[in-house]
């Protein structure tokens, strides 16, 4: 079993540290922005994402799975680079 994450039936579950480490990332990048939980959702939204403030929060505690095309979007929005968000 990895220690990224484990495999349930067809389920896959990430690991819940990894998930707030960049959560943690997340925020503290866009607050360095000036970029509030609203504002960011709002530019996902505008991009093409399906997502609320309440989720960005959520992504940012790690209470929430963060999906690929969210990072390379979060990326973009705030213009940095992947290695700032998975550090």
């Amino acid at each position: 079993m990895s220690s990224v994450c484990a495999k349930i039936g067809a389920k896959i579950f990430m690991n819940t540290e990894i998930e707030k480490r960049i959560g943690k990332n997340i925020k503290v990048l866009r607050e360095s922005a000036g970029i509030t939980q609203d504002l960011l959702a709002v530019k996902l939204q505008l991009s093409g994402c399906d997502i609320t403030r309440s989720a960005v929060a959520k992504i940012e505690v790690g209470q929430r799975h963060i999906y690929p095309d969210e990072i390379i979007l979060i990326k973009q929005i705030l213009k940095v680079e992947y290695d700032d968000i998975f550090k």
